[in-house]
């Protein structure tokens, strides 16, 4: 990620739009610290994206009503003395 200092980033907003369409995010620093990033609309909507809850995940698994069993190992992993 290229960053930028708010005055260079003002003062090329169109140069900092066209990379963060080619290359990817651009973060904007003010007094050296991290302030704020610049995205594509394309990446903006592909995090925007909905996403199933884990549950729903599951539920619509190809693995769902199979026979798996899973057993757990109930041995300590290490011996503590109290």
């Amino acid at each position: 990620m290229s960053k930028w200092q708010l005055q260079d980033a003002k003062a090329r907003f169109s140069k900092l739009i066209r990379q963060a369409r080619k290359q990817g995010a651009q973060e904007v620093t003010v007094r050296g610290k991290p302030a704020a990033v610049v995205l594509s609309v394309d990446d903006y909507r592909r995090l925007q994206k909905k996403r199933p809850h884990f549950v729903d995940f599951m539920r619509h698994s190809p693995l769902r009503g199979a026979d798996i069993r899973i057993e757990r190992n109930t041995s300590p992993v290490r011996e503590i003395e109290l």
